[in-house]
């Protein structure tokens, strides 16, 4: 049930945001915006005219991630999804985030914001720290964390900061997966690692089984990515190859490949369809 399916689509023009709280006597209803502080678990995507990318993807990752949290049932996280799906714009770009917030009992909420503008390369940040992530495989609790270090990104001026292991291997970045190119083979650290399962990621691992390019999960430290094309990836901005570090003498290779998987992921999203019940 969804109580108030068109809350905001009126102010869609307006770019605002706002936040609704889900009940299972009677869906969604407006409500404050919980502090990042507050989730458990949370998922984003890209809403472009309607349209969006990896969809399921992010259902499954998110179920995964509630149930996990909270011991909820997957059916209850499943009956707010589809209320939260029919509840979405589908005009203009928004970048929407459904969430699971404590204390208990845990609540589920939508939070409709507009999308941030698109970038399509990255200047990386390094550091001589490794990962501080208490739940790295689980978006939500770390994601105050995670936009303080992107803060610090910024002062120094780049758009994302570079994660990794106290032994300095390559993770992710604080919003996106890391893929890299070692010749003709499209690389990316390996699942054992704390890693988020990355959506985008996912889709252009199968692409590249489609069209026959070979993939591997290599353990690599910063200073091996010297002169690579490496790629930052992620819902809401797709692929951004690297064109600067800073922080380390690191080179950015060119981005000989980038441009033709821009062009495909671009052409990816299906239309946003409520899911039956």
């Amino acid at each position: 049930m969804v109580a108030t399916q068109n809350i905001g689509h009126a102010d869609a023009s307006d770019q605002k945001q706002w936040t609704l709280m889900w009940r299972e006597d009677g869906g969604l209803m407006p409500s404050r915006a919980v502090p990042d502080s507050a989730l458990l678990a949370a998922d984003s995507w890209l809403i472009d005219d309607g349209r969006v990318r990896g969809l399921d993807h992010h259902r499954r990752r998110f179920v995964a991630a509630c149930v996990e949290a909270s011991g909820d049932s997957p059916a209850r996280i499943e009956s707010f999804w589809r209320d939260a799906i029919a509840a979405l714009p589908r005009t203009e770009r928004w970048f929407p985030r459904v969430e699971l917030a404590g204390p208990e009992p845990a609540r589920l909420f939508l939070r409709v914001r507009p999308a941030p503008p698109r970038t399509v390369n990255v200047t990386v940040c390094l550091t001589e720290e490794f990962d501080p992530r208490s739940h790295p495989r689980r978006t939500g609790p770390d994601l105050s964390l995670l936009a303080h270090l992107r803060e610090r990104a910024a002062a120094r001026g780049a758009q994302e900061l570079l994660l990794t292991t106290p032994s300095g291997l390559v993770l992710e970045g604080t919003a996106a997966s890391v893929l890299w190119w070692e010749d003709d083979v499209l690389c990316l650290p390996p699942p054992e690692l704390p890693l988020l399962a990355g959506v985008t990621s996912t889709l252009i691992q199968d692409r590249a089984a489609e069209l026959g390019v070979r993939t591997e999960h290599r353990r690599r430290t910063v200073q091996e990515l010297d002169g690579r094309e490496v790629w930052l990836v992620n819902a809401v901005h797709g692929i951004r190859p690297v064109t600067a570090w800073l922080g380390r003498p690191l080179r950015a290779g060119p981005a000989l490949r980038a441009a033709p998987w821009q062009a495909w992921l671009d052409g990816v999203p299906d239309p946003l369809i409520a899911p039956i019940p």
